[in-house]
């Protein structure tokens, strides 16, 4: 059966979103149709609007988010309807060379690079108004009811709060991961994290976890300070108190460098500047913001000569099918804290309310 249901619908770049009653077709072969139950408001989706991740339009955004599955096509085993599920826009198909090697986790079949905006067979399951809407990332979750491929959906405990563990679709499991997967910080290190939004208090919860034992927050809007400090920073600053660079200030404050800094804003001046301030030769600096669009990074190769290692994680690292249960599992067991990182809850009609708190850092 097609589904009608309401989806919030970006025709074109920097337009607000539109309430729309949309048509959602049955899943296919080895496809998993969700209704969703809740969603986060992410960066990645702000980007797509201002035109800084290139998608073809109309689409519908989102990708992290939970909810329940509502049907499943022909061939899908890993699910069953009412199974509680979260909906992975990195894929883990379990046959490409990513997925086959242990240090892997980017699935060849993710539309990031490819940014088709339409299932593996190349349609769509959307239309509205006659017209057929883009996928996003494989997830579209600003919607009632969406169709993800049975490679992009985990089931999860049936015991767990889905308005709290939909954020371990994306933004916690991206910032908990740089830290713990793709930096592996130390007990006993020091770490910078760039950027405090919730990707990056989720790095410092990583941190913290990990056991560093200094962790320097940055950030140019103070107000995000004190959640900073109630999850593990020991020390904030704001650039703009400074009249050196940030990395010079970093520097003296840690005796010449840090172990471990982190990225979690998508700028390309702030990239160089983590690479700078962490340790010459053995320090480790992850780029965990999504990188603006025809953007190039211009730095001293020395940086890197040296023996420092600058690298990039998607997703944390985590292979998503494998990780995203045992996460939910791991909060269940209270490993780790969700609720500071939700600031508002909002009906999501109110969905543009929600872009416009994103946009003014609340």
């Amino acid at each position: 059966q097609v589904i009608k249901c309401k989806a919030a619908v970006l025709w074109e770049a920097n337009k607000p979103f539109s309430i729309e009653e949309v048509e959602v077709a049955p899943p296919k072969q080895h496809e998993v149709r969700i209704k969703i139950m809740a969603t986060g408001i992410c960066r990645s989706d702000d980007h797509v609007i201002t035109g800084e991740l290139v998608m073809p339009f109309p689409i519908i955004l989102g990708h992290e988010a939970a909810g329940v599955v509502e049907s499943v096509g022909q061939g899908v085993t890993s699910v069953k309807p009412g199974d509680k599920v979260i909906p992975l826009f990195i894929p883990q198909c379990g046959e490409c060379k990513s997925c086959l090697n242990t240090k892997g986790n980017l699935c060849r079949k993710n539309d990031i690079g490819a940014h088709s905006g339409l299932m593996p067979d190349g349609t769509s399951r959307f239309t509205c108004k006659g017209k057929a809407v883009h996928h996003f990332l494989g997830t579209s979750t600003f919607t009632e009811y969406t169709v993800v491929h049975e490679s992009a959906v985990a089931k999860i405990d049936s015991a767990a709060p889905l308005e709290k563990v939909c954020l371990i679709g994306c933004g916690f499991s991206t910032g908990y991961g740089a830290a713990l997967q793709t930096a592996k910080v130390e007990p006993g290190s020091t770490c910078a994290v760039f950027g405090l939004g919730g990707v990056g208090l989720s790095v410092i919860i990583g941190c913290k976890v990990a056991g560093a034992s200094r962790i320097i927050a940055v950030d140019i809007n103070s107000d995000k300070f004190a959640k900073a400090k109630e999850l593990g920073a020991t020390d904030c600053i704001n650039p703009k108190d400074f009249n050196k660079p940030i990395h010079e200030v970093l520097m003296e404050m840690t005796d010449a460098s840090v172990d471990y800094s982190f990225e979690v804003i998508g700028r390309t001046d702030t990239m160089t500047a983590a690479l700078s301030c962490c340790q010459y030769n053995y320090g480790v600096s992850v780029i965990v913001g999504v990188p603006p669009a025809a953007q190039k990074v211009t730095f001293d190769p020395m940086l890197l000569f040296t023996g420092r290692t600058w690298k990039g994680c998607v997703f944390g690292g985590w292979k998503s099918k494998d990780a995203v249960p045992k996460l939910v599992a791991d909060y269940m067991k209270k490993k780790f804290v969700l609720d500071p990182l939700i600031t508002h809850t909002l009906p999501w009609t109110k969905i543009n309310e929600g872009f416009d708190l994103l946009r003014t850092g609340k």
